[in-house]
């Protein structure tokens, strides 16, 4: 599938969230990977991972912004959909991922208010599959509590199997498939959701 243009012309522009502050987390692996997948379908990325996410706890009151929270607030604004990638802690979205989602608040005066409309692809990794799929879960309503359309494909990976190589390729099929399937599936939906790339 080849990206179309947004309604607003040019290519699709897709914004990644998500990873640990550990460089090469499973997370950002799959994040990236779906990225990728995105920009050989031809739309644009930018991703905001690890240390780009490590953010001042989001304070509505507090109008001030440090350059990392301006930077990922803007390419939102900007987006035409976003992939979310979080690690299973205890069962669900970690913080660093939550906190960084929370700046969306900071759109909610928009003309587009959140990601009204936008498609939402969702990712979670986790040392078992039951903290993968709750985490995917918890990723999906937050989507939806931001106006997004999640997509029909979220991708939870169990780091419990041998997904990644020692180099950190991915090596499992199922799994690369269901991230380049993702990738697809986001494009899909952004050329009738687009808010101007």
């Amino acid at each position: 599938m080849t990206a179309s243009t947004t309604t607003t012309g040019g290519r699709p522009f897709v914004v990644g969230i998500g990873g640990t502050l550990r460089a090469g987390s499973s997370t950002e692996r799959a994040l990236r990977h779906c990225l990728a997948a995105v920009e050989r379908n031809g739309g644009e990325t930018a991703l905001f991972a690890g240390p780009d996410i490590d953010l001042p706890m989001y304070s509505p009151n507090d109008a001030e912004r440090t350059a990392a929270a301006t930077a990922l607030v803007t390419a939102l604004r900007r987006a035409d959909a976003v992939v979310i990638g979080s690690p299973g802690y205890h069962g669900g979205v970690s913080g660093l991922v939550k906190n960084a989602l929370d700046y969306i608040e900071d759109l909610r005066g928009d003309p587009v208010v959140y990601l009204d409309n936008k498609p939402w692809g969702c990712i979670s990794c986790a040392y078992g599959w039951q903290a993968a799929v709750g985490t995917l879960g918890q990723l999906r309503v937050i989507g939806h509590a931001l106006r997004a359309w999640p997509t029909p494909l979220g991708v939870a990976i169990n780091s419990a199997e041998p997904v990644w190589d020692a180099s950190g390729e991915l090596v499992d099929a199922t799994v690369r498939g269901q991230l380049e399937l993702l990738a697809t599936q986001v494009l899909a939906f952004a050329p009738a959701a687009g808010s101007g790339s």
